[in-house]
């Protein structure tokens, strides 16, 4: 369903959605998440990276959940998201807004520019 990884040697919190949330999944996902960046010790300005190249789309009432939820979660630097499908693309663009979001297809190309210093990245 979904995992995450605070990887510290890159100061990275790498998320991975593998299944379809519903509403009660998107809050146990939220809850988790924010108790585990709690206890990580990251701080804002980590780099963010959600893989969801395993699905196309979330379901809206579960995918507004999470946007609800994680509405006050402490912001990230950059912001990856991993998704090949051009519904996918849509859903992300039309829910997160960030400037300091990118979206790819392949996965390897978002660690990259994620790793990348600031004038390389912009």
């Amino acid at each position: 369903m979904y995992a995450f990884q605070f990887r510290h040697d890159l100061n990275l919190l790498d998320i991975q959605w593998t299944g379809h949330f519903t509403p009660e999944i998107a809050m146990r996902y939220a809850r988790e998440l924010l108790d585990a960046f709690r206890r990580s010790g990251f701080r804002p300005g980590y780099r963010l990276r959600i893989d969801m190249s395993a699905i196309n789309v979330q379901p809206k009432d579960a995918i507004m959940t999470v946007h609800e939820a994680l509405r006050d979660f402490p912001r990230a630097s950059r912001i990856a998201m991993v998704n090949g499908s051009a519904i996918g693309r849509q859903q992300i663009r039309r829910l997160m807004t960030q400037p300091y979001l990118r979206v790819f297809d392949p996965a390897e190309d978002s660690l990259a520019w994620l790793t990348a210093p600031e004038e390389v990245a912009a």
